[in-house]
């Protein structure tokens, strides 16, 4: 009998700890997943604050897909919207200090990414 309720406290726990690694998950998920919100936070990284120079260099992204994804990464305080008042209106955008923290997000999906590459190369030839 003991054992058995001993093997209930330590899946409980299991399963606690199993919780909040999905909800950290399902939190980061939530603020970064999808096609395209890394790829948009690299390319202004790089220099490219103009909505056609982000929508240039992430290919395939729609205009309409690139609103919306600003959009998020703004309400989750990656970057901002600068409006320069004036004729034309100027609209840039700027990462906020806070897209630091995705560095080594980033440089592991890299890594990872170019190690897949590699081996899906590999298995292909």
């Amino acid at each position: 009998m003991k054992d058995s309720s001993k093997k209930e406290i330590d899946n409980k726990a299991f399963s606690d700890e199993c919780n909040t690694v999905l909800m950290a998950v399902s939190d980061a998920l939530y603020a970064i997943g999808g096609k395209w919100k890394l790829m948009i936070i690299i390319s202004m990284a790089r220099g490219n604050k103009r909505f056609t120079e982000i929508q240039r260099q992430v290919t395939g992204i729609s205009a309409r897909v690139l609103s919306s994804e600003l959009k998020e990464l703004e309400i989750n305080g990656f970057i901002v919207k600068k409006v320069a008042v004036g004729y034309p209106v100027s609209i840039e955008y700027e990462l906020l200090p806070y897209s630091q923290t995705l560095q080594e997000v980033v440089e592991a999906m890299t890594k990872w990414g170019m190690q897949h590459r590699e081996k899906i190369k590999t298995e292909r030839s």
